[in-house]
């Protein structure tokens, strides 16, 4: 059945294949990311964590119970293994062998167009919008922030979980609330969510982010960067 994410990769016969302009157009245009990473001519270019999550759910589904832990990240045209497996835990890697993400998944199933459709399309705009909306007061209320220069925000782990099954509708993804934890120059973020369906929460789910080179918030500094990446924002919708 056709999805949106036809558009942003390519199925060969070992497997997906995702291109820089295919990585590029599903940060800005689906999830609103405009980390220069994920530009088309990126020195250090690497694909959306977030356009692999929803790969995956697009390939086995929706389980109960879910959770991704990356461990490599996606570079240009890799060409990913998405094994045919009903076993609980899952590993994307590349014909060499090489682990990008390992997948826990058990409880009921459901590959429904609608469901996965509207919780990859909810779960790509909420981490979109993790900078500057939810990050930069997150990092102002601790005193710290990312380095300007070299801004090092890594994405983690995701996990979800379902305590009332949606045996129909799709539910919508909503931030609930956020927390940054400070050691030293690295910092760990918790950026929680609500499955809500018809105004009732039938699940709840976590996103976690790794911030390295911490250093003392400057507000000067942050609204230069904040401002930057406006630009970047304003410059592509433009062209």
């Amino acid at each position: 059945m056709p999805s949106y994410l036809d558009a942003f990769h390519s199925r060969e016969p070992g497997g997906v294949r995702v291109s820089r302009r295919q990585a590029s157009r599903f940060a800005k245009e689906v999830a609103g990311d405009f980390n220069p990473i994920h530009d088309e001519d990126a020195k250090r270019f690497c694909v959306p964590g977030d356009l692999l999550f929803c790969l995956v759910l697009a390939h086995y589904g929706v389980s109960r119970r879910m959770a991704f832990t990356f461990q490599n990240m996606v570079g240009e045209d890799v060409e990913l293994c998405f094994p045919q497996t009903d076993a609980p835990h899952l590993a994307i890697a590349d014909a060499a062998g090489k682990v990008y993400l390992e997948v826990e998944r058990e409880g009921e199933s459901s590959r429904d167009a609608a469901l996965v459709g509207q919780l990859t399309r909810d779960y790509a705009a909420f981490s979109g919008q993790n900078f500057p909306h939810v990050l930069v007061p997150l990092m102002k209320s601790q005193g710290v922030m990312v380095n300007p220069q070299r801004p090092l925000v890594f994405y983690n782990s995701m996990a979800f979980e379902f305590g009332q099954w949606p045996v129909a509708g799709a539910p919508q993804l909503v931030f609930s609330k956020a927390d940054l934890q400070v050691n030293g120059k690295r910092g760990d973020v918790d950026l929680n969510f609500d499955l809500v369906l018809e105004g009732q929460v039938v699940g709840r789910g976590c996103k976690k982010l790794v911030l390295s080179g911490l250093r003392s918030f400057e507000q000067e500094v942050m609204d230069a960067l904040v401002r930057q990446y406006d630009g970047w924002k304003a410059a592509y919708q433009a062209a």
